[in-house]
């Protein structure tokens, strides 16, 4: 939580070595200063939530990627929630709640530049702040533009979704049955596959921890499949790509698979050739002018009952480097999101 004291600290979280494998403590510094001082059309906010996300990982690594890698000794990358808590500019009043990379850390400063630009999130939304964080925000971006954009859906489609119980893939699905798609899960374990068929209402579930999990996924997917939103990688890619369909759509989302082991992600290239199947990679940053469109589509369909979210919440910010080792075990349903300090209410 944040501090109580007269004087606010302003703890982070910096990046002391590029993590081998699990992310551990010790691959940061938790190092405490004085809030920033906001400068001339700045704010100060004082961050509320903190994501926690399988990108985390990659911008912790020097490997090619599509922004810079956090640099040694620098704070920690992150998206959150937050608080204007002092303006001195016409965009931000104190007391609006704010969304962007707020970082690691209590205190961060949002100002005017695409650089350091947060969105403000309008009052009165018909859904819980946390859903702004995850379905409603740019998990469910993420989810809405990957499958529509790229995955192109039609009715009758059967869509494949990997990390099916994950923050991206649960909405992933719910989206799929919006628009009338037969939609397949994998998850890890037996709890996770009951809450996306149970809760979610995917159309069937397959657990990938069991040792017959090949033989679900053929009797789950009997025509075959139209789309698979990949989030995994690896050997589970291999097999849905195995049973993908002429002409069929490939959303490249994550490979989340190979993040700490650092192996590269090889698969068999024939299908993509036999089959004709379109992949697309993507970052939901591409559609960052479509971002309002999508955000109040996504609230609609919360608010309705359409897309269910559950979150994962951890509290306190210093246990975030524990806590995002929680996204490559799988202990997590929903999006993962830590709790820095309390929001006031709306």
């Amino acid at each position: 939580m944040a501090s109580s004291h007269a004087t606010p600290v302003n703890r982070q979280f910096r990046l002391r070595n590029r993590p081998v494998g699990r992310i551990k403590t010790s691959d940061f510094d938790l190092v405490e200063a004085a809030p920033p001082e906001p400068g001339e059309r700045e704010a100060l906010v004082r961050t509320l939530y903190l994501s926690l996300d399988p990108t985390n990982r990659i911008w912790m690594s020097d490997m090619d990627q599509y922004m810079p890698p956090v640099e040694i000794g620098a704070v920690m990358r992150g998206g959150g929630l937050g608080l204007v808590v002092q303006s001195n500019s016409a965009r931000y009043k104190e007391g609006d709640i704010v969304s962007g990379l707020t970082n690691w850390q209590d205190y961060s400063i949002a100002g005017e530049r695409p650089d350091n630009m947060m969105g403000v999130i309008p009052k009165g939304l018909p859904v819980p702040l946390t859903a702004m964080m995850g379905a409603c925000g740019m998990t469910g971006l993420t989810a809405y533009f990957g499958l529509l954009e790229h995955g192109r859906p039609k009715e009758g489609d059967t869509l494949l979704v990997s990390a099916a119980a994950g923050a991206v893939g649960s909405v992933v699905g719910q989206i799929g049955k919006i628009k009338g798609c037969r939609v397949v899960g994998i998850a890890g374990g037996a709890d996770k596959c009951r809450f996306i068929v149970e809760q979610l209402g995917f159309d069937a579930a397959i657990d990938y921890k069991r040792g017959d999990w090949r033989e679900a996924l053929a009797a789950a997917t009997p025509e075959g499949i139209d789309i698979n939103f990949e989030n995994v990688g690896g050997e589970i890619m291999d097999a849905v790509m195995a049973r993908m369909n002429l002409y069929s759509r490939m959303p490249l989302c994550g490979m989340i698979s190979g993040y700490n082991s650092g192996e590269l992600m090889r698969g068999d290239f024939s299908p993509i050739l036999m089959r004709r199947i379109r992949i697309s990679g993507f970052i939901v940053t591409d559609f960052a002018a479509k971002f309002a469109e999508g955000s109040v589509q996504l609230a609609q369909w919360v608010a309705g009952g359409l897309i269910k979210h559950h979150e994962t919440i951890v509290e306190g910010l210093e246990n975030a480097p524990v806590a995002v080792n929680r996204l490559f075990d799988g202990q997590n349903i929903g999006k993962l999101i830590v709790k820095v300090s309390e929001a006031p209410v709306q």
